[in-house]
């Protein structure tokens, strides 16, 4: 399966509670079909003191989000955009943003 979504694209939350929310990607889980997207979805976690003159207390992390409710930004009109594939004329495949045909740069 050909990777739409990778670490570094700039990416807009399209449904659930962070709906319209942009990030950049910081870690894909492919297997998981999961990505985590800095600054989006933050969770509470209570981290207790791991050893003495730690500090234990309350930390906002990212948590992972669905790839299906991520879409990239189109680099060119910076809109959210369905990605596509072409492969060019030296063979090698590129991502192509579906709305300007524009190819994604990775």
């Amino acid at each position: 399966m050909a990777a739409r979504i990778r670490k570094g694209d700039t990416v807009v939350v399209i449904s659930g509670v962070n709906k319209g929310r942009r990030g950049e990607v910081a870690v894909v889980m492919p297997k998981e079909e999961r990505a985590i997207v800095s600054g989006v979805n933050l969770a509470t976690h209570h981290v207790k003191p791991s050893r003495m003159g730690d500090q234990g207390g309350i930390q906002r992390r990212e948590a992972a989000i669905h790839l299906s409710n991520l879409m990239l930004i189109d680099p060119k009109t910076t809109n959210p955009t369905k990605v596509g594939f072409r492969v060019l004329d030296n063979g090698t495949k590129v991502r192509v943003a579906r709305k300007t045909g524009e190819v994604i740069e990775s």
